[in-house]
C-alpha cells in the first residue's frame, strides 16, 4: 500500500510556474440544526471562461485546507466539510497544460500520487464530507465528488464527465476504481470508455442523477440553500440516502466480467487495438471489482504514469490544443467586423442535404431560412422532413412547443426563385456537377443584392470555376460541410483569388453562429479531408487492383487508427461518390492518385460488400465478385500500410508547398474534425513523422521536435 503523506511532493512546485491557482477557502456554516459544516469554494478568481483547474499548486493548497479542517473536526468544531465551485464550475479536472510537460515517469506518477492523496483525503477527515456540485465538473472535478461521502448537483450543470479516456489517459484520481463502485460496472463503463469514445459526449445533470454518480438534484436558483438543507437532513438522520448499487448491491460474480468482455468485443470492433488508453481503463474497471481503494489508486498510480510518458498522451495533448485553440481563432479569417449580417438564409435545393442545411440554419441562426427546388412536390417534401425533424427535437425535449412553432415558421419553401431578393446568403445543395452549380448561380445572382454572399457546398469541385460566368465571382466562397451535418465539426471555407474579405468573414462569422469550427483552405481539388481520404482509399483500391484480398487490405489500414476502415467508409459514403472523388483527384495529379473502373462498376450494384452486426467488412456481395477486376500481385499489409503513410506524407508536404493551408496544424485540424482522425495520432503529420513516414519521403519531419511523448 502507498503511504502517500512519506512522498515528498514540492518537486511538482517547480512545473506550476504558470499555474492559475484555483483556491480553496473555507467558511464555518451554521445549519438549521445547529450542526457546523465548513463550505471550501473552489474558486481560480477568473470568470467562467476560465475554469478552476487543479494544477500542482492547487492541489497542495486544497491539501492544507483539509488537513487543517480534520484537525478541526477531531477538535469536534464543525460537524461536516462542504466543497462546491464558483458560479458554474466546480472544476474542470487537472490542469492538462502542466501534465503534458511531465519531464520523466517518475513525475508522472507523482502527479497521480499527489491527486490521490489530496482528493482521497476528503474520505479521511472524520467527519461526513458533501460535494456540492454547482457546475462543470470533469476528470478531476468529478473525482472530488467521488471522493467524498455525498454528492448533490445543481439541475443547470453544463456538463458531468470523466474524459480522460477521449485524451489518451484514464481517470487517475479515484475514478476508475470509485466509480463502478458506486454506480455499477455497465454504468461506468459507459461514463469511462463509451462517452469519451463517441466525441467525448458528457452528462447532463440528470442523467448523473439517474446513473447514480449523485444522491440528489436541485434546482438552480436555490441550488446551494437546497444543498445545505439536504445535507443537514443527511447529518440529523431526518434524510436517508438510498443508492441501489451501494457496495453490498453491486452483482459481482457474473454480471460483472461479462460486462468486461463485451465491453473488450466492442472496442476491438469499433477502434482496433491501437488506441491504449480505453484498453487500460477496462483493465481498471475488471480489477475494481475486487481488492481495497488502496490498492485500487495505487493501480490508478502505475497506469497514468505509463500513458502520461507514451506517445498518445503527446499527439492527444498536440490535438486538444489545436481543437481548443485553434479551431476558435482561424487563421487566415479576416475582421469579423467585416462580415454582412445576415437575416435570411437561401437554400438552393430541397433534397436530403439541403434540408439538413436548412435544419441546421434555422436552429443556430433562428433566421428565415428559404428552400427551392425544381418543383412543389420535391419543395414539399423537404419542408415536410424539416418539420418533422423540429417535432422529433421537440418529442425529445432539445426544444419548447413555442420554440419549435417559431422554427417551423421561419421555414418556407418555393419554386419562385424571386423570394430569394432579400436573401443575405444563399448556398447551394446542387447535383455535383460544375455547369449545373454554374446555371443556379447564375438565375440566382440576378436575383439577389449585390452585396449578398453566394456559397457552395462543392466537395471536389473549383470553386473559381463554379463562378467563372458570374458577373460578381467575388463574392461567391466554398462552405463544405461534412455528412451527418448536424454531427460533423468542421466547415472547409474555399477562398478562391476572387473572393473578397467581406465574402470571406461573412462566411466565418456565419461558420462560428452554426456552432462549427472553420478552416481557411486554398481553391485546391478535394480541398484538404477528401484530397487525403481520396489518397487512403485510392490506395486501398490500388491493392484490390492488384489481387490483394479484401480482408488483408482491411487489416493492412488498422494503424492508422481511422474510425472506419477504407471499405466502411467508402460504402458509408457511396461508391458513386467515391468513384466521383478518386476521378477527380486522379484527373487533377494523376501520377500520385489511383482511379479504379472496379469503382464505377461496383456504384451500379444495389450491395457491393458484406458486414457483420457490428458493421465490420466481412468480404465482397457475389454480385461484387463476379466485376471484380484483380491482378494476380497481391501486397502484404505491410507494404500497403507502407504505401498509404509515404503518400500520405508526401501529399500533405505537397499541399503545404502549394499553400493548400496555412500551417500542418491547419491540416491535422481538418482531419481531427472531419474525418474523426484520432486524437491518439494528433492528426496525420505526428503520426507519419513518428513512423518514419515524413522522413522517407522528403527527408525531415513536418514537427520540429516531432511530437513524442517522453518514453516514445
Amino acid at each position: 500500500m502507498t503511504n502517500y503523506d512519506a512522498i515528498d511532493f514540492s518537486v511538482l512546485e517547480t512545473l506550476s510556474a504558470d499555474e492559475v491557482v484555483t483556491h480553496s477557502p473555507a467558511r464555518d456554516i451554521r445549519l438549521a440544526s445547529g450542526k457546523v459544516l465548513a463550505l471550501i469554494t473552489l474558486d481560480n478568481g477568473r470568470d467562467h471562461t476560465r475554469p478552476n483547474t487543479l494544477g500542482p499548486a492547487t492541489l497542495a493548497e486544497l491539501g492544507r485546507t483539509l488537513a487543517g479542517l480534520k484537525l478541526r473536526a477531531a477538535a469536534g468544531e464543525i460537524d461536516a466539510v462542504g466543497i462546491t465551485g464558483k458560479q458554474y464550475i466546480l472544476a474542470a479536472g487537472a490542469d492538462l497544460s502542466e501534465v503534458s510537460n511531465v519531464p520523466s515517469r517518475e513525475i508522472a506518477r507523482m502527479i497521480a500520487q499527489r491527486g490521490h492523496q489530496v482528493l482521497g483525503s476528503l474520505s479521511e477527515l472524520g467527519v461526513p464530507t458533501f460535494a456540492f456540485v454547482n457546475g462543470l465538473a470533469l476528470g478531476g472535478g468529478l473525482e472530488i465528488a467521488l471522493n467524498s461521502t455525498y454528492r448533490t448537483v445543481d439541475a443547470s450543470a453544463a456538463a458531468i464527465a470523466l474524459p480522460e479516456v477521449f485524451l489518451g489517459i484514464i481517470p487517475g484520481w479515484g475514478g476508475a476504481y470509485l466509480l463502478p463502485n458506486l454506480i455499477g460496472i455497465e454504468n461506468a463503463l459507459e461514463v469511462v470508455i463509451s462517452n469519451p469514445l463517441k466525441q467525448n459526449r458528457m452528462l447532463k445533470p440528470k442523467q448523473a442523477f439517474d446513473y447514480g454518480i449523485v444522491d440528489a438534484i436541485f434546482p438552480a436558483a436555490t441550488y446551494l440553500e437546497d444543498s445545505l438543507r439536504w445535507a443537514d437532513g443527511v447529518l440529523s438522520g431526518a434524510v436517508k440516502v438510498e443508492r441501489k448499487n451501494e457496495p453490498g448491491k453491486i452483482e459481482r460474480l457474473t454480471k460483472w466480467p461479462i460486462a468486461i468482455k463485451m465491453a473488450r468485443g466492442m472496442l476491438e470492433s469499433r477502434i482496433g487495438t491501437v488506441p491504449r488508453s480505453p484498453y487500460v481503463a477496462l483493465e481498471l474497471l475488471d480489477k475494481a471489482r475486487g481488492g481495497t481503494k488502496a490498492e485500487g489508486f495505487a493501480r490508478e498510480d502505475e497506469a497514468l504514469a505509463d500513458l502520461v510518458v507514451g506517445d498518445q498522451f503527446a499527439a492527444s495533448m498536440y490535438a486538444f490544443d489545436l481543437v481548443q485553440k485553434r479551431a476558435k481563432r482561424p487563421v487566415g479569417a479576416p475582421d469579423k467586423a467585416l462580415a454582412k449580417k445576415v437575416t435570411k438564409v437561401g437554400i438552393i435545393g430541397a433534397g436530403l442535404m439541403a434540408s439538413q442545411f436548412a435544419l441546421l440554419f434555422v436552429r443556430k441562426l433562428q433566421v428565415p431560412v428559404l428552400i427551392t427546388d425544381l418543383d412543389q412536390a420535391r419543395v414539399d417534401k423537404g419542408v415536410a422532413y424539416i418539420h418533422e425533424e423540429i417535432g422529433k427535437l421537440e418529442a425529445k425535449g432539445r426544444l419548447d412547443g413555442d420554440t419549435a412553432n417559431r422554427l417551423r415558421a421561419l421555414v418556407t419553401g418555393t419554386t419562385d426563385k424571386s423570394l430569394y431578393a432579400d436573401c443575405d446568403f444563399v448556398i447551394e445543395a446542387v447535383f455535383e456537377e460544375v455547369g449545373v452549380k454554374q446555371q443556379v448561380f447564375g438565375e440566382i445572382e440576378t436575383i439577389v443584392a449585390e452585396d449578398a454572399v453566394l456559397a457552395t457546398n462543392t466537395s471536389s469541385l473549383s470553386v473559381e470555376e463554379i463562378g467563372a460566368k458570374l458577373a460578381h465571382p467575388e463574392r461567391l466562397v466554398g462552405f463544405h460541410f461534412f455528412n451527418p451535418v448536424a454531427v460533423m465539426p468542421l466547415i472547409e471555407i474555399v477562398k478562391t483569388p476572387a473572393t473578397t474579405d467581406a465574402a470571406l468573414s461573412t462566411a466565418f462569422v456565419v461558420a462560428k453562429n452554426l456552432g462549427k469550427n472553420a478552416v481557411l483552405t486554398a481553391d485546391a481539388p478535394g480541398f484538404v479531408v477528401n484530397r487525403l481520404l481520396a489518397k487512403v482509399m485510392g490506395e486501398a483500391a490500388r491493392a484490390v487492383y492488384e489481387g490483394t484480398p479484401l480482408l488483408t487490405v482491411e487489416k493492412a489500414f488498422a494503424p492508422l487508427g481511422l474510425p472506419m476502415t477504407p471499405f466502411q467508409l467508402i460504402d458509408l459514403v457511396g461508391w458513386k461518390v467515391a468513384a466521383h472523388v478518386q476521378d477527380t483527384m486522379a484527373h487533377a495529379f494523376p501520377d500520385r492518385f489511383f482511379a479504379s473502373e472496379n469503382f464505377h462498376a461496383l456504384a451500379e450494384l444495389p450491395e457491393v460488400v458484406e458486414k457483420d452486426k457490428n458493421g465490420r467488412v466481412t468480404g465482397w456481395t457475389k454480385a461484387a465478385q463476379k466485376i471484380l477486376v484483380t491482378g494476380s500481385a497481391p501486397a502484404s499489409e505491410s507494404e500497403i500500410l507502407r504505401r498509404v503513410q509515404d503518400g500520405l506524407a508526401q501529399e500533405i508536404r505537397t499541399m503545404l508547398d502549394e499553400g493548400v493551408v496555412a500551417e500542418v496544424e491547419d491540416i491535422d485540424l481538418c482531419l481531427i474534425l472531419g474525418a474523426g482522425w484520432p486524437f491518439i495520432d494528433g492528426g496525420a503529420s505526428p503520426y507519419l513523422d513518428r513512423e518514419g513516414a515524413s522522413e522517407r519521403v522528403f527527408g525531415d519531419t513536418f514537427h520540429h521536435p516531432p511530437i513524442r511523448g517522453i518514453g516514445g
